[in-house]
């Protein structure tokens, strides 16, 4: 292998698969949230996630990747900079949703050039807005009556998009894009939807969405993420819950070190109909929309705290999740002690890490909860061993370096260490910061990277 690299000429930087990813999403129509609850990429902290996901861009009819919001490709400069902060800050752009109730990607995938001219398109432009890799937010495949088609065709998209990526890594001498998609829980659209087996070496790593589990359209309570069945659960409902959807992916064969469990930061309202208040308590239709969110059946983490000061909450044991009821309002949502047990759960499957929907429907300035700056991701950080972040402004994830007067009067960036290649300075603002390579790299002033020797 060393010398095909020597021969070749090639920079190719080492992707290890990591137990500690933490990648948490965020959606560009926050920014109308009223008041407090406005979220933007100015709200982020670039030290909280390890990965964050940018929500949504779509694709047009010419099988090309396009902006939805106004402001888009202003927000996509601001996010990428934050890796100015912290180099080791990766970013992706999720593309999908609807138009008109169908995936655009029902018409990309359908023939061999329109799947030529999107996978042309997302390298184009995710070079140019200087996005780490891409998200495929197909939800789901095989919903548009042609089940086995849809199917394959994800397969061929994701197994192309991957070798483009791998080829533009090679033929350009860059970092090489990563390849994330947002899949299914319920077991049935799992079946119909995905050849686990065969995109999963595909990609870099697997967000499942392990949240609505229940919601409002049903005709009784039941909890947005249970962690395990519920002794209500009866019918398909038993497979309603984390632990059934993660071993029903690990059993057709997809790696558990891809695997990212969901953590929802926000929760599943209902509208009571009888004294009832438990698990599975009669009830028609959902709670009154949030003040902030302002969408029927679900409230943000931080419109929950507001409610739950006047609620009562209790706990359900069996699924390790909480619920909370005033008047005829019910929401069963999460908090620290079931992110904790999700965590716990997460290690016990040596899961890849988490993905977070989302990062504005946390309390992300602090305003509500009387607990911090996110606090529910803060917990989840720190609950998957990352420790606390850095006290001081602006200040990386490792360790300071001695040397404190290496970047007095130089400017900002990344810096070989003479000393020691297996580290490099990083100066931010006059401080001097060092880090350490992963095992077996050294620190290349080329690319500014870790990289083979």
């Amino acid at each position: 292998m060393g010398k095909l690299l020597t021969a070749l000429g090639l920079l190719l930087v080492l992707h290890i698969a990591s137990s500690n990813r933490l990648v948490c999403h965020m959606t560009n129509w926050a920014q109308y949230r009223p008041s407090s609850a406005k979220f933007t990429v100015d709200n982020i902290d670039p030290f909280l996630c390890t990965h964050v996901v940018y929500a949504l861009s779509t694709i047009n009819s010419f099988n090309q990747i396009i902006p939805i919001e106004w402001n888009d490709e202003q927000q996509f400069s601001r996010l990428n900079n934050l890796k100015n902060v912290n180099p080791a800050l990766k970013t992706l752009l999720s593309v999908g949703g609807t138009v008109n109730g169908l995936s655009p990607f029902i018409a990309v995938v359908a023939r061999p050039e329109g799947r030529a001219a999107f996978i042309r398109s997302a390298i184009s432009y995710l070079r140019t807005h200087n996005f780490d890799g891409l998200n495929l937010a197909w939800e789901y495949p095989g919903n548009n009556g042609s089940p086995q088609q849809d199917k394959e065709r994800f397969t061929l998209l994701v197994t192309e998009l991957s070798k483009a990526f791998e080829d533009d890594a090679k033929e350009n001498r860059k970092t090489q894009l990563l390849l994330s998609a947002n899949v299914a829980s319920f077991l049935p659209t799992i079946d119909r939807a995905y050849e686990v087996n065969k995109i999963a070496d595909s990609l870099d790593f697997i967000n499942v969405m392990t949240y609505d589990y229940h919601g409002h359209w049903e005709a009784a309570t039941g909890h947005n993420s249970p962690l395990y069945r519920s002794p209500v659960d009866s019918g398909s409902h038993i497979h309603h819950n984390i632990n059934s959807s993660i071993s029903h992916w690990l059993a057709l064969g997809a790696p558990a070190e891809k695997l990212l469990l969901g953590f929802p930061t926000y929760g599943r309202t209902y509208r009571l109909t009888t004294g009832a208040t438990g698990l599975g308590a009669p009830s028609n239709g959902p709670a009154d929309a949030g003040p902030y969110t302002r969408t029927a059946g679900f409230w943000s983490y931080y419109e929950i705290c507001d409610f739950a000061s006047s609620a009562t909450a209790e706990w359900i044991p069996e699924q390790e999740v909480p619920y909370a009821t005033y008047g005829s309002s019910w929401v069963g949502f999460d908090n620290q002690r079931s992110y904790s047990s999700k965590v716990q759960f997460m290690t016990a499957n040596n899961l890849g890490g988490a993905h977070v929907w989302t990062l504005d429907m946390d309390d992300f300035g602090g305003y509500f909860c009387s607990a911090g700056p996110y606090p529910l991701i803060n917990h989840l950080r720190i609950s998957m061993g990352f420790g606390p972040k850095p006290t001081t402004t602006p200040a990386p994830t490792t360790t300071r370096d001695p040397i404190t007067e290496f970047c007095r009067g130089r400017p900002n960036g990344l810096y070989v260490n003479e000393a020691d290649s297996n580290t490099y300075f990083q100066c931010f603002q006059g401080n001097t910061y060092l880090h350490r390579c992963q095992p077996n790299l050294i620190f290349w002033d080329s690319c500014k990277c870790c990289n083979w020797p």
